[in-house]
């Protein structure tokens, strides 16, 4: 049931928020020498009118088929490492988040590759005359893995390790603290808001935690989109965004992140626990603050799902 709950929550977090991602990732790679977008609302604006609503979606079918992996991993490394660890702590729970956080890596990485390049598809294009590189998200990934072999598939690897070890630490550290003083009871008339707040609140300390390395990241990943490359690995990507961008460079598409963290998180973790609450109602659970064992995170699907 903790995996059904997982992938429920994860499913409503994608829905919720890829919108705000697909605005994240065009704000993080576009070129500071011709942008395309002034900022986030410019962003969102010019590609509902260039491609429309679907348009903000593309690169979807990433996310939701690697949900299914990504939180049987979470969820079996979260609860395998606080049983390990003993007692239910704080810090015991920012060692096991970021060691599922380390593991499900695995299927993030080239998940959101694929994500990345499925997004980046048609930028600036119109709908009628955009040419389409890949069929979808299975077709782009055995594309890249054509031409560049296994090590294309896991482009962006390293950071994605940087970026998913702290930040699924910190966000269960996060959600195990906003419950516990909150008090939410599954008798509490306000369990329902208080879910939501934590779980959103929760997720906005993850992606503050680490998003710079998200940037470097997501430009690592659409490197090589039309044949060209410009950067040769993390170092030399983030020297060069730092010489043309100033520091400045660590902070685009935050807004929009921030904007879809709230609201996937909340949706995430108000699925997952509400959905374990209903399916658990004989088991007469004590409180909500058990909810961290079972909760997923979407960046990024941190969220996805970070």
């Amino acid at each position: 049931m903790d995996f059904l709950a997982g992938c429920l929550g994860g499913a409503a977090g994608v829905l919720v928020g890829h919108p705000f991602d697909t605005v994240k990732v065009r704000l993080q790679v576009q070129s500071v020498d011709k942008p395309l977008y002034r900022g986030t609302y410019h962003c969102f604006q010019s590609i509902i009118r260039q491609e429309s609503m679907l348009g903000l979606y593309k690169g979807i079918g990433s996310p939701m088929m690697g949900l299914t992996f990504i939180n049987a991993i979470v969820f079996g490394v979260q609860g395998n490492a606080m049983r390990r660890l003993g007692q239910d702590t704080p810090q015991n729970q920012f060692l096991a988040g970021a060691a599922a956080g380390t593991i499900q890596c695995v299927i993030c990485c080239p998940m959101e590759l694929a994500k990345t390049r499925m997004q980046m598809q048609g930028t600036g294009e119109k709908k009628s005359s955009s040419r389409k590189v890949y069929k979808n998200s299975l077709d782009c990934l055995a594309r890249i893995y054509q031409r560049e072999g296994v090590r294309g598939v896991n482009r962006g690897m390293v950071t994605t390790l940087i970026r998913e070890t702290p930040g699924f630490g910190v966000y269960f550290l996060a959600y195990d603290l906003l419950t516990r003083s909150l008090g939410c009871e599954p008798e509490d008339p306000y369990m329902i808001p208080k879910l939501l707040f934590a779980g959103g609140m929760s997720g906005i300390a993850s992606w503050l935690s680490t998003y710079p390395v998200d940037v470097i990241k997501s430009r690592l990943q659409a490197d090589g989109v039309g044949g060209i490359y410009q950067y040769s690995g993390i170092m030399d990507c983030t020297r060069k965004s730092i010489q043309r961008e100033g520091w400045r460079v660590f902070t685009r598409g935050l807004t929009s992140t921030l904007l879809r963290a709230f609201p996937v998180n909340a949706a995430t973790f108000a699925t997952v626990t509400l959905f374990l609450l209903y399916v658990r109602s004989d088991e007469d659970p004590k409180d909500c603050e058990a909810a961290p064992h079972h909760a997923p995170l979407q960046p990024q699907t941190h969220p996805s799902s970070l």
